[in-house]
């Protein structure tokens, strides 16, 4: 079997209108991602939350900061375009912040511990949202593309899957 490391999950699809039904699945996942995460790297040392789960791919460490630093954004990006007219959302170098020192250094319980109370606050918001407020959406400069809030949350609960496969699927083939 060839897998590609990359997309342990597939890359993220979807077709179509955003129904109600696929919302709600996709809020559950943004919900239990924070518990999935903790599984994912608990009992980890430091060595291996030093690992890359891919050949040149981020270590354990990057992935799990990653996860809130990204995600954190994407909360501030659902809070632009709730309160603007289709706002030009702030890109930032994800590459360049894996490598900042609190990315390397900083305890992983601290990235887990901020996505956690990040995801509660955000499922709140996701949870009240209406269907107009989920055709909202925002300008990103970088890809010169709309993003609607209906799709944008199915690329979240897919990011955070896809993020803890990469840890989960590395786990599994090291034998931890």
């Amino acid at each position: 079997m060839n897998q590609d490391l990359r997309y342990p999950i597939g890359p993220f699809r979807h077709e179509g209108e955003v129904s109600a039904q696929q919302r709600l699945e996709w809020i559950s996942d943004i919900a239990s991602l924070p518990t999935k995460l903790a599984a994912a790297i608990e009992g980890l040392g430091r060595e291996q939350l030093n690992t890359p789960y891919r050949p040149d791919g981020w270590t354990v460490r990057q992935v799990t900061h990653h996860l809130a630093d990204s995600h954190l954004n994407s909360f501030m990006r659902y809070k632009l375009a709730l309160t603007e007219e289709q706002p030009t959302i702030k890109p930032y170098f994800e590459e360049r912040w894996a490598l900042l020192p609190d990315t390397l250094q900083a305890p992983v319980e601290l990235s887990a511990t901020l996505l956690a109370a990040l995801h509660e606050r955000w499922v709140i918001l996701l949870r009240s949202m209406t269907d107009e407020d989920y055709a909202r959406s925002f300008y990103h400069p970088e890809s010169k593309k709309v993003s609607r809030l209906d799709i944008v949350l199915g690329t979240y609960a897919w990011h955070g899957r896809h993020h803890v496969a990469h840890i989960t699927s590395l786990r599994q083939r090291m034998g931890w």
